[in-house]
């Protein structure tokens, strides 16, 4: 965890400060546009095969490699810049390259932690997890302004490789067991085809990730428009916008620590997850009919604990009860999963903003998760499948109670 953190504020700071960057160079909308393409869309891609990477090879040396290659390019990047050469294209290349060997970070990462963790207390580590990364939320952008205000966006980069050398040398110190695989390794393609059948055939693994993905497809579309509403709703003050950022963040922060420290004492965690899906829609509607700035912020608040309640219980679940030498592949399903729902809600949901106010689309989305979920629950095989998984999570949460 710590190298971890330290790894990824370094590439907190970047992400902010490249983006102001760009935005104070060029003021450019089709700009941003793209380097948010060029940040998200390589990790998409990339996720389904370092799943498969990190069910055939070391897990451990896949996060060192990826860490390294990542500070090896933004170096090459940074050198770049301080001879005068610094292209667009240049940033660009450099953030798919970031992007795509995050996309087998991930999967690495989700599917090495029960290997060192063990079962009941994996829900606590993912809560801590959690918790720190949405602390770092809260302070990386400050950071990053700081120390592009001072000193450019050069040693922004610098700052970043050396966080990356300290995330590799703490991991090297970590011994993790190389895992072995009981059947013979397929090729590269007949590893993700049996990924793919695994979470096909798995109703329980399935029905986890479908519950995860209605949520953030329907709530994520409203968490990125909650600026556009305070502006047109309530006033174009930049406090208004501050505390709002800052309550959805502190809800991350609450919710990651919350999970951290009952999370493992729950028995039945699909019913948690279920009913913070349906908080997630009631409070999503609620955003679209307040009329006072304080209650709209305390509701996103709330909205932040209420997706950790979600996320925290769904990614455990699957470290516990996905056989070891399937995990990196589901990982990397789930990955896609997590970066792909939020941009399709905002290409969904965001020009309907455009079009009618932005209170009738959090509304309406808010409505649709709710029924979604009601279909979800009507549907026999779906109940059962999520009871399923909940009867295995009762073993661990018996564990961590004992």
């Amino acid at each position: 965890m710590g190298g971890q953190t330290v790894s990824s504020l370094g590439s907190m700071i970047v992400g902010y400060a490249v983006m102001w960057h760009l935005t104070v160079e060029t003021g450019s909308a089709a700009v941003l546009t793209m380097s948010v393409a060029a940040g998200m869309l390589p990790q998409a891609l990339v996720s389904v095969f370092g799943g498969v990477w990190a069910d055939r090879h070391s897990r451990k040396m896949l996060i060192i490699g990826a860490d390294t290659t990542i500070a090896v390019a933004t170096l090459v990047l940074a050198l770049l810049m301080l001879s005068g050469a610094g292209d667009l294209w240049m940033i660009f290349v450099a953030m798919a390259i970031r992007s795509a060997l995050s996309g087998i970070q991930g999967p690495a990462v989700n599917a090495m932690l029960p290997q060192i963790v063990p079962a009941e207390h994996l829900m606590r580590v993912n809560g801590i997890q959690q918790a720190i990364s949405s602390g770092m939320m809260l302070f990386a952008p400050a950071l990053a302004a700081a120390i592009y205000a001072s000193t450019g966006i050069v040693t922004v980069f610098f700052i970043d490789v050396v966080t990356a050398a300290i995330g590799v040398l703490l991991l090297l110190t970590i011994p993790v067991a190389r895992m072995v695989r009981a059947d013979e390794p397929a090729s590269y393609f007949g590893d993700l085809l049996a990924g793919v059948r695994y979470v096909r055939g798995n109703a329980s693994v399935r029905w986890v990730m479908g519950l995860v993905a209605i949520v953030m497809f329907m709530a994520g579309a409203p968490a990125h428009l909650t600026p556009l509403m305070i502006t047109r709703s309530f006033g174009d003050e930049v406090w208004m916008l501050s505390v709002n950022e800052l309550f959805w963040s502190v809800g991350m922060l609450v919710g990651g620590a919350m999970m951290a420290v009952v999370g493992p004492k729950v028995k039945r965690r699909v019913r948690l997850m279920v009913a913070a899906a349906v908080g997630v829609g009631l409070l999503v509607v609620g955003l679209g009919v307040s009329t006072s700035f304080w209650v709209f912020s305390v509701a996103g608040l709330v909205i932040c604990i209420l997706f950790q309640t979600l996320l925290v219980p769904a990614a455990t679940l699957l470290q516990e009860q996905v056989e070891d030498a399937m995990r990196g592949r589901v990982f990397g399903f789930y990955g896609i999963v997590i970066s792909v729902s939020m941009p399709v809600s905002m290409i969904v949901f965001g020009p309907l903003a455009d079009r009618f106010t932005v209170e009738s689309v959090m509304i309406l989305a808010g409505i649709l998760l709710l029924v979604c979920l009601l279909g979800v629950l009507t549907l026999a095989g779906a109940r059962r499948s999520l009871a399923t998984a909940d009867a295995g999570a009762d073993v661990a949460a018996d564990l961590a109670a004992a």
